[in-house]
């Protein structure tokens, strides 16, 4: 067994498509299907089932998965040693972020850490913060960023930014242009939302709580895992949404979107790496690298 099988046996069984994993791991087709095909002749067990057009992991392939995420975690963790000792010429770091985190906050403090540090590759994996979470205590990611609080024994936070939760709706919503809402406007509109599990969503649904309101009192049309999804269908259409304030700023003055209240809460971004992985330059340099940008 190979560390180069077991890669190949984690792409393929994170995108449960031979093709797909080929393509991210750029290798044929047929070298990947050849190297999960030579772990399971070698030890005479089935990791993957055909299920129509796509494959799954059997029960052996599930538990097995985790046993190969430790391998190459340790592997990636040697590695990053012996790029220190050599300083931050080089070296790989895998970052998962949220979506708000992602695609609004973080993107211009890449940009700037890698100008300053050209020799280190960042792969971004984007999910919510659940998920996050999840990559950084699974080794699948070194490092994580956040917008929603994480409670897990596994995982150091650190606070570095910030955004704002805001109310938003379209140019045709019939709130748009009042001067002042109505008392229980919140159970007047419909809403749509960002899907369970998101950064967004638990923020909303505490900044409810606080009005002494619950999820089920408001009516939600829609739910979806995409902010610009869902920035644009409320420009178009009647529904309100709470959503970041970093998310529709440029839509607001573009006056496609329109905000009809003040901030229903502030939040912090959060930094996430697990306690017992040792902290590469590399990861330690990015860190100082945005919590000093502006």
């Amino acid at each position: 067994m190979t560390l180069e099988q077991l890669r190949i046996f984690v792409a393929v069984a994170d995108k449960q498509h031979v093709t797909q994993a080929a393509r991210e791991l750029n290798l044929t087709q047929s070298a990947t299907s050849a190297a999960v095909a030579a772990l399971e002749e070698r030890y005479g067990i089935k990791l993957f089932d055909r299920v129509g057009r796509g494959i799954v992991l059997t029960h052996t392939g599930r538990s097995f998965l985790s046993e190969a995420r430790a391998v190459l975690a340790r592997a990636h963790s040697a590695e990053q040693a012996l790029r220190d000792i050599a300083g931050l010429k080089g070296g790989k770091l895998v970052v998962a972020a949220s979506q708000t985190v992602a695609n609004y906050w973080l993107p211009s403090r890449l940009q700037a850490f890698q100008a300053a540090h050209p020799g280190i590759d960042i792969t971004i994996r984007i999910a919510n913060t659940e998920r996050v979470a999840a990559d950084v205590r699974e080794s699948v990611a070194d490092i994580g960023f956040v917008e929603g609080d994480i409670d897990d024994g596994a995982l150091a936070a650190r606070r570095i930014d910030g955004d704002a939760l805001v109310v938003v709706v379209g140019p045709r919503h019939p709130f748009a242009k009042l001067r002042k809402l109505p008392t229980a406007w919140m159970t007047q509109t419909p809403w749509i939302l960002r899907e369970p599990g998101s950064g967004t969503r638990a923020m909303f649904e505490l900044a409810l709580r606080r009005r002494g309101l619950r999820l089920a009192d408001l009516t939600v049309q829609l739910e979806l895992a995409s902010n610009e999804a869902i920035r644009t269908a409320v420009e178009s259409g009647l529904c309100a949404t709470a959503i970041s304030d970093l998310v529709v700023e440029k839509s607001i003055a573009a006056r496609t979107l329109f905000r009809i209240e003040g901030e229903l809460a502030k939040r912090s971004f959060y930094f996430l790496r697990h306690k017992e992985r040792h902290v590469s330059k590399a990861e330690a340099a990015l860190l100082a690298s945005v919590a000093a940008a502006k």
